[in-house]
């Protein structure tokens, strides 16, 4: 049994939960660890103290937070809702104690409670709420909307285990299941007073009058768990409303089960707990389709039924104007996953509230708007027309009008137009495999459609949405991504904000990032650069220890650290940086000692996760695993070079990534990757890029100069004349390609069998061959732009001034911008500041 001692045992446990001194909010601390007990009594360990803590700040948040929306609801704005599948949060406590800035007042009270600020925020899992960019985007876009003052909130779904943890055997990656709320999450509050019921199957009941009722099938209830997003320096806290799924008492068959037929008589729980076990379940059997659309669903229904019951809510006594709902609403669909959003949204209003097609058109098409996340195929959503009937046979009603109107509207209008039909409706009928394309159900239906950086909407516009742009050409935006500078910097890289704050002579920064341009005409003052190197060598030091301490490998802060994190995906191009270390490898073995002397010494690490049912991406882990255990242990060059495969990589884990990195590979075939935001994460953090004109990489080289970027590789344009050539047996492989691939096949790497893997870079066509992603292409450029990479390096001075210009010209990468142009330019709301 632990008491706290000496001066820990003190301090009262009172309640205390507005304190701003440390001595009282070390009381209301020990308040939470006697009288909001998880544990038993007795222990104030780490663990405890973490959940005791977390609950002294949410006292804090829950005050601004309802106050928040006591002033939205007396002014009545038009208000913000983002619908996203997935938010990769993070920890929420560094975050919170930052945002309302009481880190040194939390510190101080931890310390007369015997604790370590740092060791207690260790404690906290990262929520599984996400998997990549799209849901670590959607993080940072609430933090923006609440530092903004912005009447906004998040919908999103409460996955009890979220994607995977990554563990690595001898095997590769191995997937196990996350264990975030295996206690519980302290920053959640469950409103049981928010419950929506959502219904699946059944069939549609025609009335005498004509009018349509969706009825029977298996109705499930959607409770709402709140969780607040503290803005910076601001009381405006927001919600990001998580759904959870449950059946009632009524569903429990109690005969069945006292009749011993256990499983069937809570066979609408089981049902209940499916929809949100995991995010994104494997969707290669028809069931794990159908538990995709109905997560999907089950978002979408909840939210809205939500947004329109506070809309009727707000409108009491006052007559209910529904062509008033799109001044007082914007629904925003992050990506395609909440496409339901627009049939859901149609079937409220025509079923339930009365409204004729029309109107209800009018003001579902005044409403949405709809972000696009990617250009892959294999992402933009088709779903079978089968599976959606037997699912929700009211909303395919809704989907064949919205479709058959549209075409006749072309017909009407555009008689120029009337071949790119079959292309442009949004139910392709083809007798083989009829779906439902979810892209253009948002481009027929949204106000808006906007892409993520400059190239990515240029690509919509001129190639993917072309048809529609004739159509509709206001109705295509850019909005490029951008990423939260109080998390990505101020908070995750402590000692390098201090020092822009006390170059620049202003914290202001870290809400008005332009301001960070003030670093250019100083960068190359020695003193800034000695500072500046010297908080790159503490992050370099942390994150070396934490390597050390999750691989058992040891890593020389004094090397080159290179560094790639990211979903591991064929189009990401892993393969091309693991191929590129492993000629590096081959070509220092082949030194003599005097040679090796002059090399740069790197660690390339690498980290993601790749789909559990992603058999070329999970190879690819493998590899990166089997190069490191060959090299690291190999005497002769493991001074010179280190590979490092970083497991089950996550928020917190690119905390310590990101500010400790030197190098960052964002090296996709271009015209792949809409935007990235990692890139920004990185260059924000004095880390400079080896890349390809892709994505938001395209505007990062324009504003930190292109002098500081290292460039290499085909365009987006070039790409599919590219392909083409290759079709036709023209590709005429660099040698040093084909010495890397051989020595991978000669088992220098270990017994398994790699032939799969490389012979998706050969072959001049095929399904899963003819190196689709062009690896062999840009393998020459890669290599000779990491030469220059190498000699850049050993110029110290340069290299610290091209590492300072990184942070000077990240400015316009703040979501801050992103999302003041939403609300301007999309949304339509405006600030609502709480007093």
């Amino acid at each position: 049994m632990e008491k706290p001692k000496g001066e820990a045992s003190k301090i009262p446990a009172a309640a205390n939960p507005l304190a701003e001194e440390p001595t009282k909010i070390a009381s209301n601390i020990n308040y939470h660890a006697n009288f909001s007990p998880h544990f038993s009594p007795f222990k104030f360990e780490p663990e405890q103290a973490y959940y005791a803590t977390a609950e002294s700040v949410r006292d804090r948040l829950i005050r601004n937070w309802n106050e928040t929306y006591l002033h939205f609801h007396r002014k009545n704005p038009k208000q913000t809702y983002y619908l996203s599948m997935e938010y990769l949060q993070g920890r929420a406590l560094t975050n919170a104690i930052g945002n309302l800035n009481v880190q040194s007042a939390y510190a101080e009270a931890l310390n007369k409670l015997g604790h370590e600020l740092e060791n207690i925020t260790e404690q906290e899992k990262d929520a599984a709420l996400g998997n990549g960019g799209l849901g670590r985007l959607a993080s940072c876009f609430l933090d923006s909307m609440a530092t903004l003052n912005l009447p906004a909130w998040g919908y999103g779904l409460r996955y009890r285990y979220g994607l995977f943890k990554q563990r690595i055997g001898k095997d590769g990656q191995e997937e196990t299941a996350e264990d975030w709320l295996e206690k519980f999450s302290p920053w959640e509050v469950v409103r049981h007073d928010v419950v929506y019921p959502v219904r699946f199957f059944g069939h549609v009941h025609v009335n005498p009058d004509g009018s349509r009722k969706w009825v029977d099938g298996e109705v499930l209830q959607a409770l709402a768990y709140d969780v607040p997003i503290p803005g910076y320096k601001t009381k405006n806290t927001i919600s990001l409303r998580l759904w959870d799924a449950k059946a009632s008492s009524e569903d429990f068959n109690l005969f069945k089960f006292n009749d011993g037929q256990y499983e069937p008589a809570a066979q609408l729980h089981s049902r209940a707990q499916q929809i949100c076990a995991v995010l994104y379940p494997g969707d290669a059997t028809e069931e794990g389709k159908l538990l995709r659309l109905k997560q999907q669903f089950f978002l979408c229904s909840a939210s809205l039924q939500d947004i329109i019951f506070r809309f009727k809510e707000r409108k009491q006594g006052a007559e209910l104007k529904w062509s008033e709902f799109p001044t007082k609403v914007a629904v925003q669909m992050n990506d395609t996953h909440p496409t339901l959003a627009i049939p859901e949204l149609m079937r409220l209003l025509l079923d339930e509230e009365g409204l004729g097609w029309d109107e209800a058109w009018d003001v579902t098409t005044r409403t949405v708007a709809y972000t696009n996340h990617t250009v892959l195929p294999e992402a933009l959503e088709k779903w079978s027309q089968t599976v959606m009937w037997k699912l929700l046979p009211r909303h395919m009603e809704i989907i064949q009008e919205i479709d058959k109107r549209f075409i006749d509207m072309v017909h009407a209008t555009r008689t120029d137009l009337e071949s790119k039909i079959p292309t442009m409706c949004v139910l392709d009928n083809n007798p083989q495999k009829p779906v439902v394309r979810m892209a253009n159900l948002c481009v027929v239906s949204g106000h808006t459609v906007n892409g993520v950086a400059e190239l990515h909407s240029d690509i919509l516009k001129n190639e993917l949405f072309a048809d529609y742009v004739s159509l509709w050409p206001s109705k295509f935006q850019n909005k490029t991504n951008g990423i939260t500078p109080r998390r990505w910097l101020k908070f995750c890289s402590p000692e390098l904000s201090d020092i822009i704050t006390k170059w620049l002579k202003t914290d202001e920064w870290a809400t008005n990032l332009d301001l960070l341009v003030g670093l250019r005409k100083l960068a190359d003052d020695a003193k800034l650069q000695e500072e500046w190197a010297s908080a790159k060598m503490a992050n370099k030091k942390r994150l070396a220890q934490y390597i050390e301490h999750v691989t058992g490998v040891k890593i020389d802060p004094n090397t080159l650290f290179d560094i790639q994190v990211k979903r591991i995906h064929e189009y990401k191009r892993q393969l091309l940086n693991i191929l590129g270390a492993i000629y590096r490898y081959k070509k220092l073995k082949e030194m003599s000692p005097e040679e090796r002397k002059k090399a740069t010494p790197r660690t390339v690490m690498i980290g993601g996760k790749a789909f559990a049912t992603y058999t070329n991406a999970k190879r690819i882990v493998k590899l990166v695993n089997d190069v490191g255990a060959v090299v690291n242990t190999d005497p002769e060059v493991n001074s010179y070079l280190k590979v490092v495969f970083v497991p089950n990589y996550n928020v917190s884990v690119a905390e310590l990534l990101i500010p400790g990195s030197e190098l960052s590979q964002h090296i996709s075939t271009a015209g792949m990757e809409a935007s990235g935001t990692s890139n920004m994460k990185f260059s924000l953090n004095g880390c400079l890029i080896i890349g390809t004109l892709d994505g938001a990489n395209v505007e990062i080289r324009e504003e930190i100069g292109q002098e500081n970027f290292f460039l290499f590789g085909a365009t987006a344009d070039e790409v599919p004349k590219l392909r083409k050539d290759r079709e036709n047996g023209l590709f005429k492989p660099d040698p040093r390609f084909e010495e890397a691939k051989k020595f991978i096949r000669s088992g220098a790497f270990g017994s398994y069998d790699y032939n799969p893997l490389l012979d998706s870079l050969e072959g001049n066509s095929g399904y899963g061959r003819a190196d689709y992603f062009l690896v062999g292409h840009d393998f020459a450029g890669y290599l000779d732009a990491q030469a220059r990479v190498d000699e850049a390096y050993k110029d110290r001075r340069k290299w610290l001034k091209m590492s300072i210009l990184s942070t000077a010209g990240s400015g316009k990468f703040s979501s801050d911008r992103t999302i003041a142009q939403y609300a301007k330019e999309i949304w339509k709301i405006e600030e609502c500041r709480v007093p």
